[in-house]
């Protein structure tokens, strides 16, 4: 790659000014940035790069928040399960959770909102029968039944910043904890606009400010025992948006009262990764509401300096929302991802806002979110970093980014001369794959994907969450395997298959476990969803279905397209009843030799009449059935590796008619490319750690290209 310029964020530090400007110069930056705990000198500042300022708008205010506690963020907790063994229990609130994160909230506006439930019946304890003592913490519940189950929520003040409190323990500071603020008070919402007229009077040479979110952290809380420290996680959570404030609000706007037990759910919280209910939509929507209304006001604010607005996608991202369709209301110029694999990558392009950003990993911190050493002994970053490119770079293949850079403290790449060396070809080729987008669109092949789930679109690309977090839904592995595929890919949710979705598609992917926002649960009781789905395969549709699609209870059926998928779960009823045999065949080659799918015991052929392409013994593992004019494809699971994600290829290309070769598809599956017409430009990308030589069919002839491990080699054709 030859060597050029522009498109690269550098994190800067004062007091490294020397190596700030040098590896500016070696990356080709043309920003410079401060991260969480660094700020930029006046050399770094007036070096003549623009620069970037990251503010996290509700962080940072220690001093208006001590004096004013009662405005800070505040959450639903629920102490667990304690078992009565008489007629009377007590029960300390803060036990289990982690006391340099929470403190009980129980003033009178907080505590009507506290609730005590018996678990055992599921019913609420009426307040006349607890008592709170405020000294102890404690909550003492009488007249109740021996041997039940009960379970106290309260409302607590959240007074560390969750992002700040991994900041401190991963890069072991000892310094202020820092508190965070809720502009929901009209109070708070004074001071921040103050502040922030301030700050931008105060910060001339600042070019872009950068927003770490707006306003609610995603959802982490933490516990007492170090061993089990992580207690809930979930980065498309709304339990930190609550307050009592927030609750009388909601209550006047929808005319009805939300409780504790909307948020609690009986101690399980409503994880994004389940169906969401009326309610929980309701609170979202009044929610995204109150963020957009005061965050525009600070984001005029910001334009009305001439600086430009940008917005993390991480950290306090909630009730942002990037793809409700409201999202434009908020006027940012740029959105920033922080990206592990490839469909954090397409998250990011498809959001409709000018500028896209990727943050890329390894961070420039001691060590990664897993604890696991990174720039610090033991650590291999530059490893990192190949592993990490290779698949966030099939997918930028596939769709525009704007701009790349890095997080964190650049110190510590001094020890790391390969992993500097490295970073700069990641840049060239980043800019020089830009170039072929600005010219045009890649090559993608003539069938169109939906994928299915309770979210739809505003789930775009996700399941809520980095893929270490969310690596043991099926739905997330085809998401990634996607990300990077010539195949144009929408998200669809139940509604939008009523409401005509289908007429545009080929395929449509269902993949997740009973009961998931992914499989739908619930969702597929509605008999115009199914109907409409059987009508539109019958026609000529491909309904792809994953581990347990269209699962649900109530039916003669367990999967609801199991008329179409010639496959079903058997959950205890038909042990009684005879199954299909059947021989595994694959003559036409749809799936490449080593595609590996986990088996499932308690999968049976509904009629005989699915061919099973894989099986592992009795277990058919991967089907196809004709039905109609359509198919239906069925996979016992799915798990994203370079034959896993050629074999999903070659089942989209085969159906839609396309064959299970063509033009620009390369015969190595170790490889991948893309073809941008418009530059006459062909991409070859290697995704393994050796050596590969593969051939790629193109309009211009057959062209043989031998890439070594990770790399990219360019044709012009």
């Amino acid at each position: 790659m030859s060597k050029t310029k522009g498109g690269f964020t550098l994190p800067g530090e004062s007091g490294y000014e020397a190596l700030t400007l040098k590896m500016a110069d070696k990356w080709g930056a043309d920003v410079i940035r401060d991260s969480d705990g660094t700020v930029l000198s006046d050399e770094i500042v007036h070096a003549g790069y623009g620069i970037y300022s990251t503010i996290c708008i509700i962080r940072d205010h220690n001093e208006w928040a001590k004096k004013n506690q009662d405005k800070l963020q505040q959450t639903f907790l629920c102490t667990p399960a304690a078992v009565a063994e008489g007629e009377e229990l007590t029960i300390s609130l803060m036990d289990s959770f982690f006391t340099e994160q929470f403190r009980i909230n129980d003033s009178a506006a907080a505590m009507k909102y506290w609730q005590v439930y018996d678990r055992t019946v599921n019913g609420l304890v009426e307040a006349g029968k607890w008592t709170y003592d405020q000294e102890k913490g404690t909550v003492t519940i009488k007249g109740i039944v021996p041997f039940h189950k009960y379970t106290v929520s309260f409302l607590a003040y959240r007074i560390w910043e969750e992002i700040s409190m991994y900041n401190h323990t991963t890069n072991n500071w000892d310094k202020e904890h820092l508190m965070q603020i809720d502009p929901r008070y009209p109070e708070t919402q004074e001071y921040m606009l103050g502040w922030m007229k301030n700050w931008c009077e105060t910060h001339p040479d600042t070019t872009v400010v950068r927003f770490t979110s707006m306003f609610y952290n995603f959802v982490w809380i933490w516990g007492s025992d170090p061993r089990n420290r992580q207690l809930f996680s979930d980065w498309g959570s709304y339990d930190f948006t609550v307050s009592d404030r927030a609750l009388d609000e909601f209550a006047e706007k929808y005319g009805y009262s939300m409780t504790a037990e909307d948020f609690i759910n009986k101690g399980n919280l409503h994880v994004t990764h389940m169906p969401g209910t009326d309610r929980k939509a309701d609170w979202m929507a009044f929610i995204n509401d109150f963020v957009i209304s005061f965050g525009k006001k600070l984001i005029d604010m910001v334009h009305s300096y001439g600086k430009k607005a940008y917005v993390f996608y991480d950290d306090s991202w909630v009730g942002v929302e990037p793809y409700n369709g409201r999202f434009q209301e908020f006027g940012f110029d740029g959105l920033i991802k922080c990206v592990f694999s490839g469909y954090e990558a397409r998250l990011c392009a498809g959001v409709d806002v000018p500028v896209h950003e990727l943050r890329l990993h390894p961070y420039l911190f001691p060590v990664g979110l897993g604890g696991a050493p990174t720039f610090t002994e033991g650590g291999n970053p530059i490893l990192d970093a190949k592993k990490y490119w290779n698949s966030v770079r099939r997918a930028l293949l596939r769709d525009k980014i704007d701009r790349i850079g890095l997080g964190g403290y650049l110190h510590l790449v001094e020890p790391y001369p390969d992993f500097c060396d490295y970073i700069e070809k990641v840049a060239d080729e980043f800019r020089l794959i830009h170039t072929f987008h600005d010219a045009g669109k890649p090559y993608s092949i003539q069938t169109k994907v939906a994928v299915l789930h309770s979210w739809g679109r505003l789930r775009s690309w996700t399941l809520s969450g980095h893929f270490h977090e969310t690596y043991m839904h099926d739905l997330i592995h085809v998401n990634e395997a996607l990300s990077g595929l010539p195949v144009d890919v929408k998200f669809i949710s139940f509604e939008d298959v009523k409401n005509g979705a289908l007429k545009d598609v080929d395929v449509v992917i269902n993949a997740g476990c009973a009961g998931s926002a992914w499989s739908g649960g619930d969702n597929w009781k509605d008999d115009e969803v199914v109907t409409a789905l059987t009508k539109w395969v019958y026609e000529g549709g491909t309904f792809i279905g994953v581990n347990e699609p269209s699962a649900v209870e109530g039916y003669d059926t367990y999967f609801r397209m199991a008329h179409v998928l010639g496959v079903d779960e058997d959950t205890g009823a038909r042990v009684c009843h005879g199954k299909w045999s059947f021989e595994a065949a694959d003559p036409e080659g749809i799936l490449p030799e080593g595609t590996t799918v986990e088996g499932k015991s308690n999968r049976y052929l509904t009629d005989g009449t699915a061919r099973v392409l894989l099986a592992d013994g009795e277990k058919p593992l991967v089907t196809m059935k004709d039905f109609g004019k359509g198919k239906g494809i069925y996979l016992a699971s799915f798990q994203v590796n370079l034959v896993n994600t050629r074999a999903l290829y070659q089942l989209i290309r085969y159906a839609g008619g396309e064959g299970l070769s063509g033009l620009y598809m390369t015969d190595n599956l170790y490889t991948e490319c893309a073809y941008y017409p418009e530059s006459r430009k062909l991409v070859a990308i290697n995704n393994s750690d050796r050596q590969q030589t593969t051939y790629i069919p193109t309009e211009a002839g057959v062209q043989k290209v031998t890439i070594a491990p990770y790399d990219t080699v360019i044709v012009e054709l």
